[in-house]
């Protein structure tokens, strides 16, 4: 196994670990090769049920590492700078779509690529001190792993245009503000807040969610007709399940549901 991306699967929270903290997880080959397949495995593997994504170190991660880029190596061609860099943005692609919940944890800084990993997930738990950056335009890239599409579909155009262009380094409030950050909480509490937020999640009735979770992807590029079909199919389907019969009966008995994603 890769050890700079380290995977723990619990209770159905499969929960994925950047590994480089000496270097505030700067993203270098085999950790992008690593993330790639971690991604993948939560995706394809039944016992997961949730994704939570962080950082060892006390850092979320800082994106691409810069110094060794400057460091400077043998240049490749450009086909095959372009396949690299596309390979490694799966993780981005793969996080978005699988029909799981995906929590990134951020501290530290999250910024670059790293911020652009975790607009891909659903939710973003915060600490505090933690500082946030598209961070491309101050070294001289336009952005990759998706950044500009998820940031332009979580807030619009106009705030992407601002904080793609001029780069402002936020504070996690500030973030929260505007609607890029779920929750910020006291630095002493992140880690136990953003496992809890994802083991509920991983608790939940998960045929739901991750319908829920399409239903919401297609929204950002299919017409009206065709989400209204999405959403019927999908709640139809949901009618059948397990959890939803238990769902069903614990209200009537007044209790908690105890889902098992079936």
């Amino acid at each position: 196994m890769n050890d700079m991306v380290l995977q723990k699967l619990e209770g159905g929270l499969l929960t994925i670990t950047m590994n480089r903290p000496e270097r505030k997880n700067a993203l270098n080959p085999d950790m992008v090769r690593g993330l790639v397949e971690a991604a993948r495995r939560a995706a394809d593997d039944p016992e997961v049920r949730a994704v939570l994504f962080k950082g060892a170190g006390g850092s979320f991660c800082v994106g691409g590492d810069v110094k060794s880029m400057a460091e400077g190596r043998a240049p490749l061609p450009f086909e095959q700078k372009l396949a690299n860099l596309r390979r490694g943005m799966e993780v981005s692609r793969i996080l978005h779509q699988m029909p799981k919940p995906v929590v990134a944890q951020l501290d530290g800084a999250a910024a670059g690529a790293g911020l652009s990993m975790a607009l891909s997930c659903d939710l973003r738990i915060a600490s505090e001190s933690c500082k946030i950056t598209t961070a491309f335009a101050k070294v001289g890239f336009s952005g990759d792993y998706g950044g500009t599409y998820f940031l332009t579909q979580l807030l619009g155009s106009a705030r992407a245009r601002e904080l793609y262009l001029m780069s402002p380094v936020l504070t996690a409030k500030e973030a929260h503000a505007i609607g890029m950050v779920t929750k910020v909480v006291p630095d002493a509490e992140i880690d136990a807040a953003a496992h809890d937020v994802a083991l509920s999640l991983a608790q939940g009735p998960s045929i739901a969610l991750g319908f829920i979770k399409r239903n919401i992807n297609n929204a950002e590029h299919l017409a009206l007709e065709d989400c209204f079909d999405g959403e019927a199919i999908h709640h139809t389907r949901c009618g059948d399940t397990a959890d939803h019969k238990e769902a069903a009966k614990a209200f009537v008995e007044k209790r908690k549901p105890a889902f098992r994603g079936e």
